[in-house]
C-alpha cells in the first residue's frame, strides 16, 4: 500500500539514500510513500509479460527497458541529485535518451512508464503519479488494471494527458510513442486467476 508517512517533513533524494535498504519508498513533490509489501504473483506477471515483450522489441535499438525497483530521480529543474523531492519506481520504463542513464538508475523522464495497479496502490497510481508524470512529461502512460483486464493509456499532448485510451487486455497494443512494441495480451490474460 502506498501510505504517506506521518513525520509531515519535506524529504528529498539525499534523504531517501540514508533510508533502510529493506523498506521501500517513493517520493512525490517531498512527500515520502511508503511501498507496499512485495506485489502478488499476477502483479509480477503482468509486469514481467510487459518488460519481457518489450525487451525483445527493443533488441538492437538505443532505447532501454527496465523493471522494477529501480529509481527514478525527476528534477525540477537542474537541482542537484540530494535536494531532488521526487523518485518513484515504475513497473516498467523505457528511456531513449541514454544521457539520463547513471549508476543510480535514471535521471529526468523516461519515454514509457507502464504501472500495474494493485487495490492497495490503485488511488496513488492513477492520481499522484499520473499527475507526476504528467508534470515531468513522460510521453506515454499505461495503467494495467488485472482485475478489470483493462488497459488505461495517457497520450502527452501539448504537456498534459487529456482524456485517456481504454483497451481490453485482448489481442495487441502497440506503444504509441515506440509503434516497435506491440504488447500481446491472449496468453498473459489466459494465465491471469479468475478470482483476481
Amino acid at each position: 500500500m502506498a501510505v504517506v508517512l506521518k513525520d509531515r517533513q519535506r524529504h528529498s533524494y539525499g534523504d531517501y539514500l540514508q533510508w533502510p535498504e529493506d523498506v521501500r519508498y517513493e517520493l512525490i513533490d517531498g512527500n515520502a510513500y511508503l511501498m507496499s509489501p512485495a506485489p502478488d504473483l499476477a502483479h509480477q506477471d503482468v509486469a514481467g509479460e510487459i518488460y519481457f515483450q518489450a525487451r525483445q522489441a527493443l533488441q538492437g535499438k538505443p532505447c532501454r527497458v527496465f523493471i522494477a525497483p529501480l529509481d527514478v530521480r525527476l528534477p525540477k529543474r537542474d537541482e542537484a541529485d540530494a535536494l531532488i523531492d521526487s523518485v518513484v519506481q515504475p513497473d516498467v520504463l523505457v528511456v531513449c535518451d541514454a544521457g539520463k542513464l547513471d549508476r543510480r538508475g535514471v535521471r529526468g523522464a523516461p519515454d514509457w512508464i507502464v504501472e500495474v495497479l494493485s487495490p492497495s496502490t490503485a488511488s496513488h497510481d492513477q492520481i499522484n503519479k499520473r499527475d507526476l508524470y504528467q508534470r515531468h512529461g513522460v510521453r506515454e502512460y499505461w495503467l494495467v488494471h488485472p482485475i478489470d483486464r483493462i488497459l488505461t493509456v495517457y497520450l502527452l499532448q501539448n504537456g498534459e494527458y487529456g482524456k485517456p485510451d481504454l483497451y481490453p487486455l485482448e489481442g495487441v497494443t502497440p506503444v504509441g510513442i515506440l509503434p516497435e512494441i506491440a504488447i500481446r495480451w491472449d496468453e498473459l490474460a489466459a494465465r491471469l486467476p479468475k478470482d483476481y
